[in-house]
């Protein structure tokens, strides 16, 4: 059986059994890609010719919603009253590929992660709450994209995280029961997403954001991907 604790006082790295699932399947903003800092620094820059005095603190309210929600959010929040909220996200996701496309790094672990994955026979998916367009910069840019079976874009979705339907999505395309899934996230609003999905969750904590203690909602919690993968079995 899978070990797991919600006590935020007893250690989340565990021994997860590979035997009890059949698909781990990955964020991809703060789990592949460093690419949370930069989406600040394109919020506060496009948000900044509205007027905004909002800074790279705030935005980790809305880390893990889709661009649109975010851009809702902020727009009801600040009165900005934006007549276009595809022409606002569609410049804050060019200026997030500028930046990637710069100096594309992947997280630390990445690579031997998916590899071990691979060689393990266990399918892997991607649940993103990104557009199209920037998962395949992303992809691209890491030069990882042929490691996945399934890719899709909670863009497609009615609703994006936390409701469980882009992991749900990507479960049914890859064929596997959702509790046969292991999915790897850094925000809250993912976390919650996965499990709502019926799936296991490992939280890695996006490392310039804030302590979040409800990240303990997850079954696991690890500081990166190579501290996961030393405890797959």
């Amino acid at each position: 059986m899978v070990g797991q604790t919600k006590d935020p006082t007893v250690s989340m790295e565990q021994v997860i059994y590979l035997e009890n699932f059949d698909a781990v399947i990955f964020d991809m903003d703060g789990v592949l890609i460093d690419s949370e800092p930069l989406w600040k620094i394109a919020m506060e820059e496009v948000f900044g010719g509205f007027g905004s005095q909002l800074t790279k603190r705030d935005f980790e309210k809305t880390v893990g919603l889709r661009i649109d929600e975010v851009i809702r959010f902020w727009n009801k929040n600040e009165n900005w009253n934006l007549p276009d909220i595809g022409e606002v996200a569609e410049k804050i996701v060019n200026r997030v590929i500028e930046l990637i496309e710069r100096k594309p790094q992947a997280l630390p672990g990445v690579l031997e992660l998916l590899i071990f994955l691979k060689e393990k026979k266990v399918k892997i998916g991607l649940a993103t709450s990104s557009s199209t367009k920037l998962i395949e910069a992303v992809l691209r840019s890491l030069k990882i994209v042929n490691y996945f079976d399934f890719i899709h874009s909670a863009e497609f979705e009615e609703y994006g995280k936390p409701h469980p339907a882009v992991y749900i999505h990507v479960a049914n395309s890859l064929q596997v029961l959702p509790h046969r899934c292991l999915v790897v996230e850094d925000s809250f609003n993912g976390i919650i997403a996965g499990l709502a999905a019926k799936m296991k969750v490992v939280a890695i904590p996006e490392k310039t954001h804030e302590p979040n203690p409800k990240l303990t909602l997850a079954d696991f919690i690890f500081d990166d991907l190579v501290r996961l993968k030393t405890h797959l079995n």
